[in-house]
């Protein structure tokens, strides 16, 4: 039992601890001091120790006269710790879990309630149009689908699965175990049915008892427009059957979109890098643009510098949650040539006496210039 140690100390709480963190506190220590864990020779009286607190102040009436008086206004209150009549099925359960520690009281999951589905994910590869303006896809993947000879009994026509023996259709084995706490409900999965509740004389044929099939399933899937690589789209009820009709699990489609011959995409604007010549850019000129909707015609004003960005509004990709769409930002590139005819060397020869040898160091780099563009 407790010494004279305050309660709250014990639980490491303050005296304005909500219930939610009393509760929290002694579950952190009961996961650190339980004589099933912790074999340490004191383990089990500081266990025994941090209960009693817990049972006091989990208690209204109990906790506002410990505040008022300390123990000894409690110590008619029934305060001395019983430990057949504590019901910690919920607090161990949460604890270690049904599985590692056994299962507790009425707090166990049946084995053969319904379960749902595991949920699937497969990928599929877009071209860059697609991926703009959506497209129809067949993808392919696999999953378990009834069995169609047996209808999923798992048993070969003309019979039927039986009730367990062993559990009577529970899926589960219970045993009385005494403990430290009183006598305590250990639950284990039948080891008859393996859970099932049933048992199968003569298994099916076809799926050998197992109620499915393994098959690859072929679906066409409605890709909206917009998508990009990372996106995913649930496909509801597409995944693993449940069992014991609980409900289906959900597909995930994964999109990945190959990268396009001259366009980029940042977020929903799309980027052209565009070559022009010098005579272009300096005298100006009306170029046809590439567009994912067909050619578009814009103007080149003379003496257009590299790096210039031309925006064509509304030439982006559709905006995959509503109306519109981004736009196209065209970055205009001036190509010197490699090699030059002996006419348009002495024109060049020509225009360079008129324009000098001088040069002039820019305040910024074309990179630098490019990307504060890009950025608006």
């Amino acid at each position: 039992m407790a010494n004279d140690q305050d309660y709250y100390d014990i639980l490491n709480v303050g005296r304005n601890a909500s219930d939610d963190e009393i509760k929290t506190a002694f579950r952190n220590l009961a996961r650190k001091y339980h004589p099933d864990i912790n074999k340490d020779p004191g383990a089990e009286d500081k266990f025994k120790e941090i209960n009693e607190a817990y049972q006091v102040l989990s208690d209204p009436d109990k906790r506002a006269a410990y505040d008022r008086y300390g123990k000894a206004g409690v110590s008619g209150m029934g305060n001395g710790f019983d430990y057949t009549q504590v019901d910690l099925s919920d607090i161990l359960g949460d604890l270690f879990g049904f599985g590692g520690f056994g299962g507790f009281g009425s707090q166990s999951r049946q084995r053969n309630s319904p379960r749902r589905g595991s949920d699937l994910q497969t990928t599929v590869t877009l071209q860059f149009e697609e991926a703009c303006f959506g497209a129809d896809k067949e993808i392919q993947f696999s999953r378990d689908e009834k069995c169609t000879r047996c209808q999923a009994t798992g048993a070969e026509p003309g019979t039927s699965p039986v009730k367990c023996s062993q559990c009577n259709g529970t899926g589960e084995i219970k045993t009385n175990r005494q403990t430290m706490f009183g006598s305590m409900v250990q639950v284990s999965t039948c080891p008859v049915c393996n859970g099932r509740g049933e048992t199968i004389s003569t298994p099916c044929t076809q799926c050998h008892g197992r109620r499915y099939e393994h098959k690859t399933v072929k679906k066409v899937v409605a890709i909206p427009a917009g998508v990009d690589t990372g996106t995913r789209i649930r496909l509801s009820g597409e995944g693993q059957p449940g069992e014991n009709n609980g409900p289906t699990g959900d597909l995930y489609v994964d999109i990945r979109v190959n990268p396009h011959k001259y366009f980029r995409r940042k977020d929903f604007d799309i980027q052209l890098d565009m070559n022009i010549n010098i005579a272009q850019a300096s005298l100006g000129d009306d170029i046809d643009v590439p567009t994912i909707d067909g050619t578009e015609k814009m103007k080149i004003p003379a003496g257009t510098q590299p790096g210039k960005i031309f925006t064509l509004k509304g030439k982006g990709i559709p905006f995959l949650r509503g109306n519109g769409r981004g736009d196209q930002k065209v970055i205009i590139n001036v190509a010197v040539p490699n090699s030059l005819t002996a006419e348009q060397r002495d024109l060049l020869e020509q225009l360079a006496e008129t324009m000098g040898t001088d040069v002039t160091p820019q305040d910024k780099s074309f990179w630098d210039r490019l990307k504060e563009s890009l950025n608006g």
